[in-house]
């Protein structure tokens, strides 16, 4: 079951309308988990930062040893192509998608070069500006390199993202705030995270163990431009009680205010208000 409405897939060469079949059941990203996939999103009409999630759906490919058959610039026009069909003001996420066919060495090892390539288009809203979400902790971790493929955005890391989000869920709140193997904080079971205090914000510092996302670091450019500090560091959970404002940062709905963390309760404050400005001024001045 799909996530949207309105789908459109790219698939051997060609844009089909609806959520068709791409996959067969001897696939080895069928039975062996060798899925790759990048998020994008358009909305207003402008799809900022289309470029890089292509480049970072090729990275994730070779990452998981499957060999990227799309070059980036390539991938940008199929996805304008498809994103034609769709009216200005419709809200799209894009994603494009990467599967191994065969397995080489005892069917494990992708085999080189047999890679399927598809791009789904979805109508997904973009959540109201008054929208926030709630924290609280899970016991589950992220993993390191030595356990999982954590440089890569894989199909095969979602479940146990899904297992924190399901946890939270039902602690009754929105998302997990999710600790690295020492304890300290990464991100979120979806997003990267952000907190505000006495004015200067601060986020964990990409250390191997969850992907520091494009929006992260367009957020940081644009805050760093507008004069703000911002720090990556090492950051505890008792340093997210003492926050002023806590905002999530992903591609789906690029700023989420956190009003909850365990108890600790934010305002949607002014930085947060001021990073989804900087945002949207910086996307549609780049269109």
């Amino acid at each position: 079951m799909a996530t949207g409405t309105n789908i459109r897939t790219y698939f051997n060469g060609t844009w089909h309308a609806g959520d068709i079949p791409v996959m067969n059941a001897a696939d080895h990203g069928a039975w062996l988990g060798t899925t790759v996939f990048d998020g994008a999103r358009y909305f207003e009409g402008i799809h900022p930062d289309l470029q890089p999630h292509c480049a970072r759906v090729n990275r994730s490919a070779e990452a998981l040893m499957i060999t990227p058959t799309v070059s980036s610039a390539d991938m940008v026009e199929i996805v304008k192509e498809g994103l034609a069909a769709y009216p200005k003001d419709a809200a799209v996420y894009i994603r494009p998608m990467y599967w191994a066919l065969e397995g080489g060495d005892l069917g494990i090892v992708p085999k080189e070069g047999a890679t399927g390539f598809a791009v789904s288009l979805e109508e997904i809203p973009m959540a109201p500006k008054t929208a926030s979400t709630t924290l609280t902790t899970t016991r589950f971790r992220r993993p390191v390199m030595e356990d999982a493929v954590v440089n890569a955005k894989a199909g095969c890391l979602y479940p146990n993202n899904a297992r924190m989000l399901a946890e939270a869920r039902a602690k009754g709140y929105g998302n997990a705030l999710v600790a690295d193997a020492l304890g300290n904080v990464a991100e979120t079971s979806s997003a990267n995270v952000f907190m505000v205090r006495d004015k200067e914000v601060f986020t964990p510092i990409a250390n191997g163990c969850f992907l520091a996302g494009i929006t992260r670091a367009r957020h940081i450019a644009n805050m760093r431009a507008d004069g703000i500090k911002v720090h990556e560091a090492v950051l505890t959970f008792d340093d997210f009680h003492r926050a002023d404002e806590v905002f999530l940062s992903g591609n789906m709905m690029k700023v989420t205010p956190v009003s909850e963390f365990d108890g600790t309760m934010y305002n949607s404050g002014p930085m947060t208000q001021r990073v989804r400005e900087l945002y949207w001024d910086w996307a549609h001045s780049n269109a």
